[in-house]
């Protein structure tokens, strides 16, 4: 009889001794592990589960407890609580402000979180007053009457899943499909109607990309369904943790998919733009952007589904931080050639296609990458200069002038009579003007002086095309011209000689050269040569 006093008196004690034990809510580990441990099947207790919760009546903390871990729970979110801090002075950093919270799911559930009241952890008030909304949201309205219609025979399990479970995520996935292909349609009218008022027209190519677009865009919603009635199914949360998680990687991948393929819409547009404007240097801009934007895209995606298998946002910011540090820093050279690309766009200092003098290098530009510009020279030799020079070193673009200046002596006997030199020059004056591809409002065509061996004649001429070899066919037709000229009117072109004068010795003459210097027979010389002329370019 006295030990079992001894018993009765000593059992509260046993029971407060337990509940101090296993109730624990002085760091964010221990409140959490209690609010989970005390819900378990094997381990079910409410009220002890429900003192996580602050300044509630015990039955409405209860609910308040219990609908937390079934939003948890349908949205299949294990918690992992050895990763959960022990520390009764934690802090959380995620957002602007610092203070003592821990919030369990940062990216897919950042409303449920626990924070230090006093010298304990309890669930925010926050999530307390929130937890309703989350609970209609994960269970809407019609899941309590779906569970009244399901009859018994709908309760049979197959392999642990209940019947009517089965039946109705196939149900799921057969409206799910019927989505898709509605959106698809939808979205493709939208984006049609968005593309032609951006830019007026119909085109096939980018109807095509278009509806490349709309296929990602529409699988999303369908995704997006699934995703909010799932929890209705009221799976397990082993069930439901492998498909969210497969659903989250889905909608990963397919926005990755939009974004490229809106990448590509968007480039398209902005190529057949580049292609009206005069320059062609954003010609080479639309697949350097087109790279640029696509690796983006792919590397946030890459972070996004690291981030879905439990990697750690900071730790993976951080270590992208120290190595992109460490790789710029061993390739100097090529940040240096980036900067000098993006120098180049923005100042424009040529276009594709333009001659220019950099340097020792002189050639038509004809690509503009991300580290070098090529550049090919007149004897189809190319070179490949890094952008960080081209963009320090002067550039002389040739094809940025107005017109192409021609300048050339032509050298005449010293024994061509002056009214022959006159003619000449009349002559070249006339084929000049004559010429469609020389400004004939701006030339010169004078006898200047005397050379050492000939009577110089400067031509001095503005040729129209900026285009080297265009440049190289106009001086060609000129230059026949002008010969067929001198020939007709019997002036021959002067070169470096000796002449020894003879004159003097006895029964010794020197070679005098005749020049017919008929006035009429001069201007039916120049009248025929610059009439054939201009029928060689009419034809």
């Amino acid at each position: 009889m006295k030990n079992y006093l001894w018993c009765l008196l000593l059992l509260p004690m046993f029971s407060i001794a337990q509940d101090s034990i296993r109730v624990d809510i002085s760091n964010p580990h221990a409140t959490v592990y209690t609010h989970l441990y005390f819900l378990q099947s094997d381990s079910f207790d409410p009220q002890k589960a429900a003192k996580t919760i602050l300044g509630l009546p015990e039955e409405q903390a209860i609910k308040k407890a219990i609908k937390i871990k079934q939003v948890l729970d349908g949205k299949g979110l294990y918690v992992d609580v050895n990763k959960i801090p022990v520390n009764p002075n934690h802090k959380d950093t995620i957002g602007y402000s610092s203070y003592f919270k821990y919030v369990l799911f940062p990216q897919r559930m950042p409303q449920i979180y626990v924070e230090k009241i006093g010298d304990k952890w309890y669930y925010s008030s926050e999530t307390i007053s929130k937890i309703e909304n989350l609970y209609k949201e994960v269970y809407p309205w019609y899941v309590q009457k779906l569970e009244n219609l399901i009859p018994v025979s709908g309760h049979k399990k197959i392999l642990g899943i209940e019947l009517w479970q089965f039946i109705g995520f196939l149900i799921l996935l057969t409206l799910g499909y019927f989505i898709f292909l509605i959106v698809k349609g939808i979205a493709f009218f939208v984006l049609r109607s968005i593309q032609q008022q951006i830019t007026k027209n119909t085109n096939l190519e980018v109807n095509k990309v278009l509806k490349q677009l709309a296929h990602p865009i529409s699988l999303l919603v369908g995704v997006a369904f699934i995703d909010k009635l799932f929890p209705s199914l009221q799976f397990g949360l082993p069930v439901n943790t492998w498909v969210f998680l497969c659903l989250n990687i889905a909608k990963t991948v397919f926005w990755i998919y939009v974004f490229l393929k809106l990448v590509k819409v968007v480039m398209f547009i902005y190529g057949q733009f580049a292609e009206k404007t005069h320059g062609r240097l954003d010609d080479q801009l639309v697949p350097i952007l087109r790279s640029f934007f696509t690796g983006l895209v792919i590397v946030i995606g890459l972070f996004r589904l690291l981030i879905l298998f439990g990697v750690d946002a900071a730790t993976m910011l951080a270590g992208a931080t120290i190595g992109g540090l460490a790789v710029a820093l061993a390739s100097q050279d090529t940040v240096k050639n980036l900067i000098g690309t993006i120098m180049i766009f923005l100042d424009k200092p040529f276009h594709i296609e333009d001659w220019i003098e950099a340097g020792e290098v002189v050639g038509t530009v004809e690509k503009v990458g991300f580290r070098s510009t090529s550049v090919r020279a007149a004897d189809t030799s190319v070179y490949q200069i890094p952008n960080s020079k081209l963009s320090e070193i002067v550039i002389n673009n040739k094809g940025l002038r107005l017109f192409r200046r021609y300048n050339t002596n032509l050298g005449l006997r010293y024994d061509t009579p002056p009214e022959l030199i006159e003619a000449f020059v009349k002559g070249v004056r006339e084929i000049i003007i004559a010429h469609p591809e020389t400004r004939s409002d701006s030339f010169n065509v004078e006898f200047t002086g005397f050379g050492d061996s000939a009577l110089l004649v400067m031509v001095n001429v503005y040729f129209k095309s900026l285009a080297w070899g265009i440049e190289q066919s106009s001086k060609h037709r000129l230059h026949i011209a002008i010969v067929k000229l001198a020939k007709g009117l019997g002036v021959d072109f002067a070169f470096p000689s000796t002449t020894v004068t003879i004159e003097q010795f006895p029964e010794k003459k020197g070679i005098s050269l005749k020049y017919d210097v008929n006035s009429e027979r001069i201007d039916t010389v120049i009248k025929k040569v610059v009439t054939n002329f201009t029928k060689e370019f009419s034809n």
